[in-house]
């Protein structure tokens, strides 16, 4: 459900948008600026600002180099990374607060149609639902430390709650969390979905206790649940530094401490991420600095790629 969860970000933005003007708070209110970078979207309930899918084109490259979904999808998301710089070039503009005269002459420039360009507050990335391709491809970490790099970023990791009612379901989301945290070493915030439909605070009440979800699966005698059972202790830890809301995408609840959540994490990314960050940056460039510069440059493959806005 993470396509309609972000289509619901939208709409709670755009809806505190709408408010801070009825209070007479200006009517040039901050948008947020979103990204689509899932190609097999078949159905988007919400306006992208940038779409993977007007670059690249995920059923005709099955169709050419006969691919299955799963190939054609991390080929399309590979091809777009070729050309993420563009993306960034773009969400940077306009983060800086770009004049809408600047705007109307790069879509000038590129042949496009001028459109006004209101002030932004939040960019939002759709990455596509198959979790391994965003977490284990070179692609998920372009877009990730891309992002990164420039704006505080912080990732949403969306639970289908119902689901995780099954004790070793629950324990199958969070080690993906664990995994997808870890790699990526930025801030996080569980965000349980479909709390219209199931409430999700037993999944809290497992995360504070894990005597409570040793009892919850203890009639079951299964390998997997003694697995489960193991990794409740190991990952104390873990629960201990990771925010957890509940949320409904058809109802809208849960949206204001969701964002509470992601405002609170901008002191965990310039704390934790931005300064392992900088260190990394500084190893780099002293890495470089010894090194004798030299080598061929290969041009990009499908250099014919451009992102529009």
């Amino acid at each position: 459900g993470n396509t309609t969860f972000v289509q619901r970000c939208i709409a709670h933005l755009h809806q505190r948008a709408n408010e801070a003007e009825a209070r007479g708070e200006g009517e040039d209110q901050p948008l947020p600026y979103v990204v689509n970078m899932d190609p097999a979207v078949t159905h988007m309930p919400y306006e992208a600002n940038i779409d993977i899918r007007d670059t690249v084109h995920y059923k005709e490259l099955m169709r050419q180099y006969g691919l299955g979904p799963n190939g054609g999808l991390l080929t399309a998301v590979n091809l777009f990374a070729t050309k993420f710089d563009q993306v960034m070039q773009l969400c940077e503009r306009r983060a800086k607060g770009e004049t809408k005269a600047q705007q109307q002459q790069d879509k000038d420039e590129e042949g496009g149609e001028g459109t006004a360009a209101s002030p932004i507050n939040y960019i939002i990335g759709d990455t596509p639902g198959q979790i391994e391709v965003f977490t284990w491809s070179a692609s998920g970490q372009i877009f990730a430390e891309s992002f990164a790099s420039a704006f505080p970023t912080v990732i949403a990791f969306v639970l289908d709650t119902p689901k995780c009612s099954d004790p070793r379901a629950f324990m199958s989301n969070m080690l993906q969390a664990c995994s997808v945290l870890y790699k990526y070493r930025l801030p996080m915030i569980l965000v349980y979905n479909k709390c219209d439909i199931s409430r999700y605070e037993f999944a809290l009440d497992w995360m504070r206790d894990f005597e409570m979800y040793q009892q919850a699966i203890s009639t079951d005698n299964s390998y997997a649940a003694s697995l489960s059972r193991s990794l409740s202790l190991v990952l104390d830890d873990f629960y201990g530094n990771l925010p957890s809301v509940g949320v409904s995408s058809l109802t809208g609840s849960g949206m204001d401490e969701f964002f509470k959540c992601v405002d609170a994490s901008v002191d965990d990314y310039e704390r934790n991420y931005l300064a392992d960050l900088r260190r990394r940056q500084r190893e780099r460039q002293q890495k470089e600095a010894a090194e004798v510069p030299g080598g061929d440059h290969v041009d990009q493959q499908f250099g014919g790629l451009s992102v529009q806005d």
